[in-house]
């Protein structure tokens, strides 16, 4: 057996185990921190929509040998706009400008094409109008309203409210921290990218509720026992699937690596990235809020609860006697008894007076 599947085995059986929950607090302050720079992020550089939400034109010409940054100055003299230029993998360049209605685009494409010295013809352009850009936006977010809505009812149904108010929190905590991504670095937001989010916020879910079916199963007779807190078993449920979902994950993001640093970065096909960004930051994100923030934070939920509280406190108790017990054994010298040691059970055997003879009845000789 592999090191690692040796590791998971002996997770699964309890023979080792990190306390995740233990260290909640530092779980929540790393996603805290994480959260507040997406944030401030998006607040400060915005996203950069592509034409299908706020419309605009694309330009597509033929092989060129112009760099992407003249053909920025050259765009941006021709509309006035700034312009998003993405050089393609077979050396034609794509060119983005938002906000251009039918007039604006022919006299622009006309410009570049004086610019690049070419013939206009051999300048594609596609044209996409603003109310058709609204009308997607506002459909991605009504698709994402419902399906958090769903979520929220399928978890509290099939498990309990808790697990569906930690699995729809941890679904916040992934949409936030992949769109604060998308807006420090800026990549172009297209449909392609709510189709990734869509997706990993699915597998993200589907993480989240392996670890909440584990822990459903152990804790069904909690109230019966005296040897585990509903924290203790948590943890043991996160531990239990722990190389499970790191194996998932790993095989995951592989996929999603290629397409993101070898298809975006090294061979230049950047209409990859809108959606291998999302899908690479989205599923890293949901591998570790359904360890570190979805669970514990069910822990913390449940520990609130009367009957799991005095569970609590008698599994406490019970452990502060055991270790009481433990240090005035190991207080005592080696060698000493406790003093009933040799006590004996049952009526003691009155001694025989001295000089009474054997079988001869006490009193004195005559």
């Amino acid at each position: 057996m592999s090191k690692l599947g040796n590791l998971g085995a002996r997770l699964h059986r309890g023979e080792i185990s990190y306390d995740f929950i233990g260290h909640r607090k530092l779980w929540y302050s790393i996603s805290i921190l994480i959260t507040i720079t997406a944030i401030v992020g998006l607040a400060v550089r915005g996203l950069n929509m592509g034409i299908d939400f706020q419309g605009g034109a694309v330009f597509t010409t033929e092989k060129t040998s112009v760099s992407v940054s003249q053909a920025e100055d050259y765009a941006k003299e021709a509309s006035g706009h700034d312009a998003v230029v993405q050089k393609l993998g077979n050396g034609t360049l794509r060119i983005q400008i938002a906000g251009m209605d039918t007039k604006q685009s022919d006299q622009i494409k006309n410009d570049l094409a004086k610019d690049f010295k070419v013939d206009p013809e051999t300048i594609a352009a596609d044209l996409v109008g603003p109310s058709w850009g609204d009308q997607i936006a506002n459909k991605a977010w009504q698709g994402l309203a419902i399906f958090m809505v769903l979520v929220v009812i399928y978890l509290a149904i099939a498990f309990e409210w808790r697990m569906a108010i930690a699995a729809l929190v941890a679904l916040i905590h992934d949409i936030t921290i992949t769109v604060g991504i998308y807006a420090l670095v800026g990549f172009e937001v297209t449909p392609g990218t709510v189709i990734g989010l869509l997706t990993i916020l699915g597998y993200s879910l589907y993480d989240t509720v392996v670890v909440f079916d584990s822990l459903k199963e152990q804790t069904k007779d909690i109230t019966k026992q005296t040897r585990w807190t509903y924290s203790d078993i948590a943890n043991r449920s996160i531990n239990g699937t722990l190389v499970r979902s790191i194996n998932t994950t790993v095989v995951a993001l592989l996929p999603v690596a290629g397409l993101l640093f070898i298809g975006g970065g090294f061979l230049g096909a950047g209409t990859l990235n809108d959606i291998s960004l999302s899908l690479f930051v989205g599923l890293a994100a949901g591998a570790y809020s359904s360890i570190f923030i979805a669970t514990p934070l069910v822990a913390d939920l449940k520990e609130r609860e009367p009957a799991i509280k005095a569970v609590r406190k008698r599994v406490l108790a019970k452990r502060a006697q055991a270790t009481a017990d433990e240090e005035i054994v190991e207080s005592r010298p080696v060698g000493e008894e406790p003093e009933d040691a040799h006590a004996v059970v049952g009526p003691r055997t009155q001694p025989a007076s001295r000089g009474r003879g054997r079988g001869r009845p006490s009193g004195k000789r005559r």
